[in-house]
């Protein structure tokens, strides 16, 4: 049985929270309900609720988006159908048929994707599927929220007879219209409006020349509007079948009430299901903003909280663009109480609330975020003392206030409770306050309850060094600059700084002395052996996350190296295979000159082909018989390597060309010839020589014996003057 009382709550500032989830429901009843949320007293439920917002959470990331679940509220409509012989308006209906739809279609896309959402699908079989009030409803309203012709038999009859008399209505007003206007008798606007009927806009000298009734003036008094009457006659008629519609409609709506009215609980339940959905899915689409998951809830008694961020300050931070810093942080069996110590503002108070309120927010069903590899234990009590203690209504001081807490914590705590408490042992005389508080922790330690308190007494910080399952932690503090680092260390307790604080705050050396002459030589030298020590800490964490960067580094380095290297080999090794082949063509070669002048001084020709064979075979049996299958693959690999070299030589080959004419070009400007009639001349890529015969404007006709040509004179180039 899960307790967690309101202080603890808002000592947390949980309500802000809730106040986030609220905002991303999409129905009001949701943002209610969102807004109630408390711890679950069973653990059953818990892990059910948290295993389905998972599950909605990850349909933002795969390819099987949830559906539309958003509805409007029918409570009203409820209550009015458990009242007997009343009857729902067409809209209640509407309203109820499309809530009826939502969840239909809701059941059976659970069903389909149950094995991506197995926990949402085994909430949603708890619901009944049913078509019956859809089609109840379809068979009466249509789309529009309209009372359908067919509805019932009478209905059609009367809506029939109403249309045949506005068409009487229109062609008697028609009629008059003409006649009148004929006449002379009407305004310029002929007609008008006039409670919901047509009427003539009749000049106010002629009204009483119109037969009808008059139904209103203009604000001038000059137009009379008047109903003719003929079209009066029909309009009566007209009114009496729109009160049998309005009565027949009061009939059908009764008779389709009586119909819903059996289903009452199950649209309660459709209306729960849709509102439990709508939280659940403001829970997903929070957990997507804080980047939260959900964590290993294990049975042993446990909490690990790895790089866990304070949901509420990541949210500020992110709006203001600036870094959090996470924690981690262990509380188990052999360390259950930890004691954290140092300057103020430097980050206790908030790793304090981290782990209040992510333990808090995964025992009411909301995801947390922390690393996956976190795990939790489920605690039956979180209690807690952080913030202003005074009490102004009960006129109660900060340390009455607190003693008082402190007597809840003490009838409260036992071996499944967590406690955080928020400067322990302050509001009294250091000495005696200091007393007391070491009292209450030895208390809540015998107790074997886990815990997670703040403090700057030496005292407490001594006991936690000395209890077996106990250990002191402190934030850690850049040791020249005296700037927190946002880094719980475990292990050791933390310097106040006081001294150094105020040094650093301009307070005069002379007064900082005379202050340290006026307490005990004992603390000054515990809180100066403190605070090297933790200025040591300081620098190792420095010198480790240096020597990280370093070591990264140099793997990277030693990467590339090796990289270089295996080039280097691959190169070395074609070299050595290059050679080899070359060392072996001479051997060939040098042995065919052995064996060609043998035959040239005793002309054997069966000692040479002998000879010839035998080096043959040799190197026949060096050689590694090749299959079909691996021959055809060289040839691949071989043909491939034929084409990049064509495609290279190709390159080469009009690089070379570009740069010749290129050269040309360069030359030709340099030597540039103004060319006349009777020039020899050539192309500047040709070898021909011709003779210009014409000159016409930039262009030269150029003979060449057997044929002439019309050139530009930039492509032509000077050889021998006429």
């Amino acid at each position: 049985m899960i307790s967690i009382n309101e202080k603890t709550l808002k000592d947390l500032e949980f309500n802000t929270v809730l106040q986030t989830i609220s905002e991303r429901c999409n129905t009001d009843i949701g943002k209610q309900k969102a807004l109630e949320i408390v711890p679950f007293k069973e653990k059953e439920t818990l892990m059910n609720n948290l295993l389905q917002t998972s599950e909605y959470l990850s349909s933002f990331t795969n390819n099987n988006a949830i559906p539309n679940h958003g509805f409007e509220n029918i409570t009203n409509d409820i209550k009015f159908l458990n009242i007997e012989d009343s009857f729902l308006e067409v809209g209640s209906f509407r309203k109820i048929a499309t809530l009826s739809d939502t969840v239909n279609t809701m059941l059976l896309f659970l069903k389909k994707f149950q094995d991506y959402y197995p926990k949402l699908n085994e909430k949603a079989t708890q619901i009944e599927y049913t078509k019956y009030i859809i089609l109840k409803i379809d068979e009466v309203v249509d789309k529009y929220g309209e009372i359908k012709d067919k509805a019932s038999p009478d209905l059609i009859n009367i809506r029939r007879d109403m249309n045949v008399i506005r068409g009487k209505v229109n062609q008697s007003f028609g009629q008059a219209l003409s006649q009148y206007n004929s006449l002379g008798y009407l305004d310029e606007i002929k007609e008008s409006i006039v409670e919901n009927r047509r009427v003539l806009a009749v000049l106010a000298m002629y009204r009483r020349k119109v037969k009808g009734s008059i139904l209103g003036n203009s604000k001038t008094g000059s137009i009379a509007y008047i109903e003719p009457e003929a079209t009066l006659r029909y309009s009566r008629e007209l009114n009496n079948l729109e009160y049998e519609e309005r009565e027949e409609i009061t009939k059908i709506l009764k008779k389709l009430t009586n119909e819903i009215r059996p289903f009452v609980d199950l649209l309660k339940q459709y209306q729960e299901f849709l509102s439990d959905i709508d939280i659940i899915a403001a829970k997903a689409k929070y957990a997507r903003k804080i980047n939260a998951i959900l964590p290993t809830i294990i049975e042993e008694k446990r909490l690990f909280f790895r790089d866990a961020f304070h949901p509420i300050l990541f949210l500020n931070n992110l709006e203001k663009k600036e870094k959090t810093f996470p924690q981690t942080i262990e509380l188990k069996n052999e360390s259950r109480i930890i004691v954290i110590s140092g300057p103020n503002a430097g980050g206790k108070t908030i790793s304090l609330k981290t782990v209040g309120l992510l333990q808090l927010m995964l025992q009411c069903g909301i995801l947390i975020p922390v690393h996956e590899r976190s795990e939790t234990f489920l605690f039956d009590r979180i209690l807690t003392d952080i913030g202003d203690n005074q009490s102004i209504e009960n006129h109660l001081s900060t340390y009455s206030y607190r003693l008082k807490n402190m007597n809840y914590f003490l009838k409260k705590c036992n071996s499944k409770t967590l406690f955080l408490i928020d400067e322990f042992g302050t509001g009294s005389d250091p000495e005696l306050g200091g007393a007391l508080a070491e009292t209450f922790l030895e208390e809540f330690y015998h107790r074997e309850a886990f815990g997670i308190i703040t403090t700057h007494y030496s005292n407490l910080k001594i006991l936690a060094n000395e209890l077996p399952f106990a250990s002191n932690a402190n934030m850690l503090f850049d040791e020249k600059s005296l700037e927190p680092m946002y880094k719980l260390i475990l292990g050791q307790a933390g310097s106040s700084f006081t001294f150094e604080v105020a040094q650093k705050n301009g307070i005069p050396f002379g007064l900082i002395n005379r202050a340290k002459k006026k307490i005990e030589g004992g603390k000054v030298r515990f809180d100066k052996t403190i605070a090297t020590l933790q200025k040591e800490r300081s620098k190792l964490e420095k010198t480790s996350l240096t020597l990280k960067e370093e070591e990264t580094k140099a793997r990277e380095e030693s990467k590339k190296m090796e990289n270089i290297n295996a080039k280097i080999q691959e190169k070395l090794e074609r070299y050595q295979e290059l050679y080899d082949a070359n060392q072996r063509l001479i051997y060939l070669g040098q042995k065919t000159d052995d064996i060609s002048e043998k035959y040239f001084n005793n002309k054997d020709k069966k000692v040479l082909i002998g000879e010839f064979l035998k080096m043959v075979e040799i190197e026949n049996s060096k050689r590694k018989k090749v299959s079909v299958k691996e021959k055809k693959a060289k040839e691949v690999i071989e043909k491939k390597v034929i084409e990049e070299v064509q495609v290279k030589v190709e390159e080469i080959r009009k690089e070379k060309k570009e740069k010749k004419i290129k050269a040309q070009k360069q030359e030709a400007e340099k030597l540039k010839v103004i060319l006349k009639v009777g020039d020899r001349v050539r192309m500047l890529d040709g070898k021909s020589v011709g003779t210009i015969d014409k000159i016409e404007k930039n262009k030269a006709v150029v003979n060449y014996g057997i044929f002439t040509s019309k050139v530009s004179l930039e492509e032509l180039e000077f050889v021998q003057a006429k």
